[in-house]
């Protein structure tokens, strides 16, 4: 193929013209189609949401296979070099800035290549409805300073899709621990009151031990694993309202006019992670239900099984923004709106709050002092008695 084919080819598998005016049609989150910038004209995405998401056998050496790494429209890779965001885009596109941290700093990496997405969950929120999300957000902040909530903010949203990795296993568990059973029986003991020693019984209670040993089977279906190295993972976390259910097979076209981030976290990292966390489950789940008051010396061994993954976009609004200097980041989440980020703190506000918290304090212990001071004192009648007993005696 010479030069000018080739350069052909790749035009038409990187642009979407419109058949009205030619100009590029970009990915619309309210009608959800392609729509012209221009002159407004809509084209259908084959969603194929009747098409369940391909699931592929766990093989770490996909990542080296040519026919993985197909997405459908010919890719480049831009890494900032103030954060090193690695951003996915067409190859005749071009970034003045990072959409991680706002940076102008990028360059050209080539096209080293990447295991192409099995599915995306398109963008439904648009960068107005973020935008709105993060203002009503932030004024339902607490400890936020006054200014910052009742002024505007401004901030270069920027449409991302974010890699994750979903992973799927069947485990078979076999374990074993030590099992506290609690029994009670009465016992005698002593005390002295008013200076006489007296005799009472008490219930008292000790713990059985015996081990006990069994097997446990379950299957775990889309443990999410950010494959991300750009995000706060804590913000990330935080957004974990994506509908899975709701993912289409990936298509290069719901990637126009967004950006998508090249994964950072390799398959075999983002495995490892996702074991991690169904052995943290599978802990959880086999210690409940050990039946017992106590556990200990829990041991468990686990198989895993049926192994299989997918590399999935989902869809994230991101911004950096400036309050007093300081650099602040917060993040929406495309399909639903919710939002999570970090904001200025007003020191003021939390320094009145920790004092009225002590004094609250000091009011409840005032009260419970006074109520023991009140039950320590012996009536005036009381009193009277023993005066009288104290005076016959002598």
């Amino acid at each position: 193929m010479d030069e000018n084919a080739r350069g052909a080819a790749q035009e038409q598998t990187t642009v979407f013209p419109c058949q009205g005016c030619g100009g590029q049609m970009m990915y619309d989150t309210a009608s959800q189609t392609l729509k012209c910038r221009y002159c407004g004209s809509e084209r259908q995405v084959e969603d194929g949401t009747e098409q369940a998401p391909v699931e592929y056998e766990l093989d770490f050496n996909d990542e080296d296979k040519a026919s993985m790494k197909d997405w459908g429209a010919e890719q480049q890779v831009i890494k900032c070099g103030n954060c090193s965001g690695e951003m996915l885009l067409p190859a005749n596109q071009t970034a003045a800035v990072c959409a991680f941290c706002g940076s102008p700093k990028v360059l050209s990496q080539g096209n080293p290549g990447s295991i192409r997405p099995e599915s995306v969950i398109p963008f439904h929120v648009s960068r107005e409805q973020a935008a709105q999300a993060f203002n009503a957000w932030r004024k339902k902040k607490w400890f936020i300073p006054n200014a910052f909530k009742k002024g505007s903010v401004s901030s270069n949203l920027n449409g991302i899709y974010v890699p994750f990795w979903t992973f799927d296993t069947n485990t078979d568990s076999s374990y074993r621990a030590e099992v506290g059973v609690y029994h009670y029986r009465m016992e005698t003991r002593t005390r002295v009151v008013n200076g006489k020693t007296e005799t009472y019984t008490e219930q008292v209670r000790y713990t059985v031990w015996h081990w006990t040993s069994g097997t446990y089977r379950q299957f775990f279906n889309d443990v999410l694993i950010p494959a991300s190295g750009q995000y706060d993972s804590k913000l990330l976390h935080k957004l974990n309202d994506f509908k899975l259910n709701q993912l289409t097979p990936y298509k290069p076209e719901y990637l126009s006019g967004f950006i998508a981030e090249r994964y950072s976290v390799s398959l075999p990292a983002g495995w490892e992670e996702a074991k991690s966390r169904v052995d943290a489950e599978l802990q959880s789940e086999i210690r409940s239900g050990i039946s017992g008051d106590e556990v200990r010396f829990l041991s468990i061994d686990t198989r895993y099984f049926d192994q299989t993954y997918k590399h999935i976009l989902l869809p994230i609004w991101n911004a950096n923004y400036l309050y007093q200097s300081k650099t602040y980041r917060y993040m929406v989440n495309g399909e639903t709106g919710s939002v999570t980020g970090r904001v200025p703190r007003s020191g003021w506000k939390i320094a009145a709050f920790v004092l009225v918290c002590l004094v609250l304090l000091g009011v409840i212990g005032f009260i419970i002092a006074q109520q023991q001071s009140n039950d320590s004192v012996m009536p005036v009648g009381e009193a009277a008695k023993v005066s009288a007993k104290i005076k016959l005696q002598a």
